[in-house]
Parts: structure tokens; sequence; C-alpha cells
């Protein structure tokens, strides 16, 4: 590969020309035809037997042309950007100038590159910090969760109360039409849970086992399923059992059955400790949000639409992994959800910016302080990774870009610089609710 020019263009475009030499272009003709011939017929050839040059003559002279020029594409135009000191961030558009064995091949590509930006003042910023304090309301709460993961399931004999399990059959009906999705058995709904249509559930409420009744309601006008929104339906219902939960004492048996704890106090305690290092976790990221949005206000440079597309196309296909483990395809998501691609993607979008503009704001600091990820951090990283998916080390190295892990670290140094340099104020969160009510 060759760099004749790069050429920066507005709004984070440049233009590259490069060229292929004439021994790695001939070489490469000479593979396309050797995997690509026998899709040629020629009349007294046998299948994948024509010589080249009688089908190019019958085919036209450029026929494994871009085959060829695709398969050495990726390596040159690589090359050709590193030389040219510029980062690719979008599909490239390629025009080919020239193309020969003899010659080898020219190729012209415009393609959006990462920017350059520049950040205003990050040293010495000011930000306010709400301090929160776990609260005894915050730990009883807790322990009463507790109770219910540990609680007895016991039959209810009389009336269905609020609370209690129903387990029950049901069948939907509009206009006296039985609809799709609207019928189950032996489900078990929690009463005064709110999963169902406002109104079901308070209609089981009074009812015992072995009753059979119906439940009128009405479903919202912003039903996910249009052709039920608004309309009226009754459910047929039958109540096989109620079920009720005893809940265990909250004493010091408690504490030892659900804990590493002999007392409850020493189980409360514990409680409090742990939620209160998730409410400064909560308070520290707080402040790192507030002192990089501050960066990225300052942040000045064109940043090219197919950064935040890429961005984009990554959530997207990562929530579509996350829905695929859970045996649902994508497009069945959103047919339930209402929505089209277009709705879903853009729905993205804002948090896409977001998180680019974050990544460009960063580095740029990080370059300004030349931060970088040493060898014993990105090491520490790898170890951190292996030990939480229980692989072997190697194993992580194999799979991970090297490049984007170190890039990932020095991010993270560059918000711990911005945030030891910055003037943090810190406020009760009870100053912080005084003054919203007055």
């Amino acid at each position: 590969m060759n760099l004749i020019k790069c050429e920066k263009l507005e709004k984070s475009m440049a233009e590259l020309q490069f060229s292929i030499d004439a021994e790695a272009f001939k070489k490469a003709v000479a593979d396309v035809f050797k995997k690509e011939g026998k899709k040629y017929p020629v009349q007294g050839f046998r299948k994948g037997k024509a010589p080249k040059a009688l089908i190019e003559k019958m085919y036209g002279a450029d026929v494994f042309t871009y085959d060829a020029i695709n398969e050495l594409f990726p390596e040159a135009f690589e090359a050709a950007a590193k030389e040219a000191g510029v980062e690719p961030v979008g599909r490239p558009e390629v025009s080919v100038d020239s193309a020969s064995e003899a010659e080898g091949a020219t190729l012209t590509v415009k393609v959006a590159v990462k920017p350059e930006v520049k950040v205003g003042s990050y040293n010495g910023l000011t930000v306010e910090k709400t301090v929160h304090t776990v609260t005894d309301e915050a730990v009883d709460a807790e322990l009463k969760r507790v109770q219910e993961r540990n609680a007895r399931e016991l039959t209810r004999e009389g009336a269905a109360q609020n609370g209690d399990i129903a387990d029950i059959d049901f069948e939907g009906f509009v206009d006296g039409v039985a609809f799709e999705g609207g019928k189950a058995e032996h489900y078990n709904l929690t009463l005064g849970s709110g999963s169902f249509i406002p109104g079901f559930e308070e209609q089981v409420v009074g009812h015992s086992a072995g009753e059979e009744f119906d439940v009128n309601v009405t479903f919202p006008t912003e039903y996910q399923a249009a052709e039920l929104a608004g309309k009226a339906a009754v459910f047929k219902i039958k109540l096989h059992e109620v079920k009720y939960k005893e809940l265990p004492a909250l004493d010091d048996e408690l504490a030892k059955d659900c804990s590493e704890y002999d007392t409850l106090d020493e189980f409360k305690a514990s409680i409090r400790k742990n939620n209160q290092e998730q409410l400064d976790k909560q308070d520290d990221l707080a402040v790192e949000n507030a002192l990089v949005d501050q960066v990225i206000e300052s942040m000045e440079g064109e940043i090219p639409q197919a950064m935040y597309d890429v961005r984009m196309d990554e959530m997207v296909n990562d929530f579509a992994f996350r829905v695929e483990q859970q045996g649902l395809r994508l497009e069945d998501y959103l047919k339930y959800m209402g929505q089209s691609m277009e709705q879903f993607r853009a729905a993205f979008m804002p948090q896409a910016e977001k998180q680019v503009k974050i990544g460009l704001a960063l580095e740029a600091v990080a370059a300004a302080e030349h931060i970088e990820a040493s060898e014993d951090e990105i090491n520490a990283e790898i170890k951190r990774i292996a030990d939480q998916y229980k692989m072997e080390e190697d194993k992580v190295r194999e799979l991970i870009n090297l490049e984007d892990l170190k890039q990932d670290l020095a991010r993270t140094k560059a918000i711990d610089f911005i945030k030891s340099h910055a003037n943090i104020v810190e406020k009760p969160a009870e100053a912080e609710k005084a003054a919203d009510a007055e």
C-alpha cells in the first residue's frame, strides 16, 4: 500500500487516496480466479477448467477485479488510515480510480473520521454533592424483604384479601368474543400487586376458593395491544386456591438463618453498612456525571453523525442479544411493545450521542494530561475480568480488544483526574429536601 494523499474535509470527513502495488493485486486476482473461476462456464471446457484470459474475454476484463479489490481493501485501507493519522468511524465510500494487473489499483475513499475535539476548563471545576445517609426506614424495609423471602405460604380458609396469592383460571371476552392472549390456567396472581388491568385484582378480593365469577374491566386507552385499547372486557374466573404468606418473626433466629450473624442487631448493622456503601457509590457517580457534563459543555469540535450511528447500532445489537438470551426475537419483542424498528432505534439515539461525547471529552483530557493505562493496570483489569467470568487470563486476552481496554482505563483515569482536581461541595440530602419544600 502506498498512501498518495489524505485531505481533511468538513464535518470530520476525510478523503484518502492510496494505491495497491501490481504484484499484490495480480496475486489477489489469481486467488479470486482460483476460487470463483468455476462460476463462469465456457463452451468446450469442463467447469472450472477454462483459462482466466478466456473468461475475461467473454465476461469482461474486470470480471475478477472488484472481488480482488474487496480481498485487499480492508488491510490496505487500515494501513492507509494509520499512515494518514486518521481513525475511520463510519462506513467508507470507495471509488476505484484504476485497476489492472500490470499497474495495480488506485482507490479513493471518503469516510467519517474521529474528530479532534478541544475541551475547555476541566481543572478546578465546582460541583455540589448530595450526601445520602441510610435511614432507619430503609433498614426496616430491607428486613421486611428478608421476611417476605423467607415466608411460609399457607392456604387461606375464607375470602381472599389484598396481598394474598390467588390461583386462578381466566378467559377474557370483548363483545362476547374471546381474544388472543386473554386466557390462562392456574395463574398465580398476587392481589394488590397492580400487575393486571386496573380493577381486575380488586374484584378477586372477597372471593373464596372454588368460586366461579366474572370480572368486568376496561382496557386502558394506552394499552399495548391497540385492538383492545379502551374496550370493555369480561373475564370468566375460576378461583382454585388462595394462599397467604406467614412472615417469620424478626428476631435473632431469623438473623442466624439468613445471614452470617448471630443476632438481629448485628444483621441490622450489616444491612445499614451495605446500604450506605451503595449510597456512597451512587453519590460519587452523580458527582462524576455532573463533572463530565461540565466538560462536555465546554467541548468544541464537529462530531460526525456516523459516530452516533455506530454507537446506536452497538446498543441495539446488545439489547437484541439480551432479548434473545431470554428466548425472544427482537422482532417479536417490538411487536409486543407496539414499536417499529425505526422508533426503537431512535429511542437509543440520545443515549448514544451522550456516550460518544463523554468518550471524546475524556480522551481529550487524557491526551492533554498524558494519561495512559500502565501495564500493571491493564494486567489487573484482565485478572478482574477473568475472575468475574471464571476464565483463564490468556483466554480473556484472546477475546478482548486490548486497545479498547487501554482506552477505557485511560478514560476512567481521566475521570479520576477531573474529580481529584474539583471543588466538591457536600450537602446533606435532608437539606436538599428542605430546599425543595420551600
